[in-house]
């Protein structure tokens, strides 16, 4: 897969983006330094009335406006008042749809994303799960609805052709930060990918009738699997 071709599945169903993500290489650029890891853990959300599981499914409202587009495009939301989730927002322009970042194994930048968990190196599970994730990139909520560089096959990940300085593309009022996102470095074997049920979604959406959570097979960074509440009994796992 190559960067035009990676693009253009954020144009499709969030479950058509996921699992192409997986050995995708984000590189968050912010003030205070960059940290690039290597995503290996996933979850695809859909659109209104259609994921029950989903911000989008009662419809557009100001906090998930992120989610109905521009795809390419960065949906962040607070998660049990401390958590900031880092989302991709896929799907055409109107049409709900995202990705939700689940764990990642940490490139470059390491000491950085030590320091923002709290000082304490804990190896693999360094940025595994949402949470732990998106504390190590440092993200908040002012990074949401801002635009993911997609370079050209070729280029220096985090370093798009005529990239302007971190920053300068950001929209006025929101925190300086700079996205980018390359293919896997080498090809990801679709025998690697899994899937299953969401973590942690309560109801019919955490349900085996959204398989939409996906992963790399034993790598130490993707997070335990836990089920959500009043997940129906006939459909759970």
């Amino acid at each position: 897969m190559d960067s035009a071709q990676l693009s253009s599945l954020f144009d499709a169903h969030a479950t058509v983006l996921a699992p192409a993500l997986l050995g995708c290489e984000l590189t968050v650029a912010t003030a205070d330094g960059t940290v690039r890891v290597r995503l290996t853990e996933v979850e695809a959300y859909g659109d209104q009335g259609e994921d029950p599981g989903a911000h989008s499914y009662n419809g557009k409202t100001a906090r998930n406006a992120s989610l109905f587009g521009p795809p390419r495009h960065t949906y962040v939301y607070l998660n049990y008042g401390i958590h900031r989730c880092l989302n991709l927002a896929c799907n055409s322009e109107g049409i709900a749809g995202g990705v939700l970042l689940r764990a990642g194994e940490v490139l470059q930048g390491r000491e950085l994303a030590i320091e923002r968990r709290g000082g304490r190196d804990t190896g693999a599970k360094l940025l595994s799960g949402p949470g732990r994730l998106g504390q190590g990139l440092g993200i908040t909520l002012s990074m949401d609805a801002q635009a993911v560089d997609i370079p050209h096959t070729g280029d220096p990940a985090g370093e798009p052709a005529g990239a302007a300085p971190v920053g300068s593309r950001v929209p006025a009022g929101l925190e300086a930060v700079d996205f980018t996102l390359v293919p896997p470095a080498a090809p990801v074997a679709s025998q690697q990918v899994r899937s299953g049920p969401r973590v942690g979604v309560s109801g019919a959406g955490g349900s085996t009738r959204y398989p939409w959570r996906y992963w790399l097979e034993a790598d130490p960074t993707v997070s335990p699997y836990r089920a959500g509440r009043n997940v129906p009994v006939e459909i759970s796992t």
